[in-house]
């Protein structure tokens, strides 16, 4: 009988891993001790999902990513927490024959298997899932279980409805913690409190749109903004002006970092808590939902070595993810790769990782400058967003860096004038700039509640104008595993923008922007609305959701 292949070398041979960080890690493991496994992912070589595929693979157990289910409230409630997190399971639904399906992180973990048997009566049905979600995920679950956000709330507004005079300050201090775990259970980024005539309501932004929470009555709209501004350290007698601030906010052991806007209205101040609680794994191209022909054109950018690689893109788009996922394809043990963010949302080793500190007076223009000295062969500025930083990106670039920033235009041509806009001038900016990725994150359809439909006269209109002949989509139509909106989880759309020599001439000579996009699509270059609707051809997403983003 042939021995096992041991892990770093399954990783190795699956192309997850090189010789070169298999050696890495193996010297580290001498130096710590620690598992080899878990060292892999804190180098950030593997993601933990990325390593538990592998395992699944190795054990023949399916995988099951945490990131996209929610466990069942119906599996849950068969076996107490204690019970599930003493023996290294997490109850995710109930399937056939009424067996029990549970994600274990330890292929190996009979323990589980035989505490469901006993339980159910039933074998269990085993998925492996990823180690970094496990916990939060169980928390969560039972944590919503044991306290139904919806009924505290209703709970807490009949209380709220026969209170006369002035809200208390401690009913006012649970609708907050009530709204704020809402958020978070519903995967929120924002949170908008926005008074009307007669009532306030709340808002929650999931998958990049707005969908309404909760009408509360107006009596407490006071008492809500008095009390944020106080967590925030804003002025609360200031009611005429905008203010900014924030506070740090903690639920089952995670810390987030909200940022607090105000702004005032005609019917009372608006209030925007932005929910910061640090990025999700680290993700590969591949990942990121786009085509494999753009994930090899980005990859071969990633490898040039100089010049400036821009991401645009509005605010929430997925940049930074993407400019994480390039930066894992670099050679960071031979490359000294420079950061500096505002904030550092992703950590990776082997990366000098920095952080704007505008107190300080250290902001993207003084840390770009600092870091000709520190012998850099990749520099990652989060964002250009002065001349400054332009001119020092410009100047690394031409003198054989590789520079990788961000930048806020709707597309991948319209950073070429709002980088002239900067004061660069038109030749250096030629010279330097080497190619701009502009993409969008689109909402997916729910796998759960997703249904064929015949499309409209208009819809088959699109598709046939982008050389699609379809009479027949799909769409969610509503569950309460996608929060009744039909969509789950998000992909990109992107269009790529490569600056070869006729365009390199275009821009030099202040060519329009309509002209250089017209050279660039007749060089292959597919523009996000097509790219959007291709997605849409592929059953991923709907026209609907492409119009929303990219028409």
């Amino acid at each position: 009988m042939a021995a096992p292949i041991k892990i770093g070398e399954l990783l190795r041979n699956n192309g997850l891993i090189s010789d070169k960080q298999l050696r890495i890690a193996l010297e580290q493991q001498k130096v710590t001790g620690a598992i080899l496994g878990d060292l892999l992912i804190r180098l950030g070589f593997v993601t933990a999902a990325e390593f538990a595929r592998t395992i699944a693979l190795q054990s023949g157990i399916d995988f099951i990513d945490l990131a996209e289910i929610q466990p069942e409230e119906e599996a849950l409630r068969q076996v107490p927490k204690d019970t599930a997190e003493k023996a290294g399971f997490i109850p995710l639904a109930v399937v056939e024959d009424g067996r029990l399906a549970i994600g274990i992180t330890n292929p190996s973990n009979i323990v589980a298997v035989d505490t469901v048997t006993k339980l159910t009566g039933r074998q269990p049905r085993v998925f492996l899932v990823d180690s970094d979600y496990y916990q939060e995920t169980l928390e969560k679950a039972y944590f919503f279980i044991a306290h139904p956000v919806q009924q505290r709330m209703e709970r807490l507004i009949g209380v709220i409805r026969q209170t006369a005079g002035a809200i208390p300050g401690a009913t006012i201090a649970e609708l907050i913690e009530l709204i704020m775990v809402d958020g978070v259970r519903k995967q929120a980024t924002d949170i908008h409190i926005t008074p009307a005539d007669d009532v306030t309501n709340v808002f929650y932004r999931i998958d990049g749109v707005l969908q309404h929470g909760h009408c509360l009555q107006k009596q407490v709209h006071g008492g809500l903004v008095s009390r944020i501004k106080v967590l925030s350290q804003l002025d609360i007698a200031e009611q005429r002006l905008p203010q900014d601030g924030s506070f740090s906010y903690e639920f089952l052991s995670k810390r987030f970092d909200i940022r607090v806007s105000t702004v005032p209205t005609i019917f009372g101040e608006n209030l925007v808590l932005r929910l910061l609680a640090g990025a999700g794994p680290l993700l590969r191209l591949e990942a990121l939902g786009m085509s494999p022909d753009t994930t090899r054109q980005i990859r071969r950018l990633f490898q040039k070595s100089y010049g400036i690689i821009l991401i645009a893109g509005p605010t929430g788009s997925g940049k930074t993810t993407t400019l994480y996922a390039g930066l894992r394809e670099l050679d960071r043990l031979e490359r000294n790769i420079i950061t500096v963010e505002d904030p550092v949302e992703y950590r990776l080793s082997f990366i000098r990782q920095s952080q704007v500190n505008e107190r300080a007076g250290f902001d993207f223009a003084l840390a770009a400058r600092n870091f000709m000295r520190q012998d850099p062969d990749v520099m990652l500025l989060g964002e250009i967003r002065d001349e400054e930083t332009a001119q020092i990106a410009v100047r690394a670039a031409i003198t054989g860096h590789l520079v990788l920033s961000t930048i806020h235009t709707n597309d991948a041509v319209t950073a070429i004038p709002r980088l002239l806009d900067l004061k660069l001038d038109a030749f250096l900016l030629s010279s330097a700039l080497t190619a701009v990725l502009a993409q969008r994150l689109l909402r997916k359809i729910c796998p759960h509640c997703r249904q064929e439909y015949l499309l409209t006269e208009e819809e088959q209109e699109l598709f046939r104008q982008h050389g699609f002949e379809l009479t027949h989509g799909n769409r969610g139509i509503g569950c309460s595993k996608c929060n009744d909106s039909g969509y789950l989880g998000r992909l990109s759309i992107c269009e790529v923008l490569v600056i070869d020599d006729e365009i390199r001439q275009m821009i030099f000579d202040g060519s329009s922007t309509a002209a250089i996009a017209e050279a660039a699509r007749k060089r292959g270059m597919r523009p996000l609305l097509e790219d959007g609707i291709l997605k849409a051809a592929e059953g991923l997403t709907t026209m609907a959701e492409v119009m929303r983003v990219a028409g």
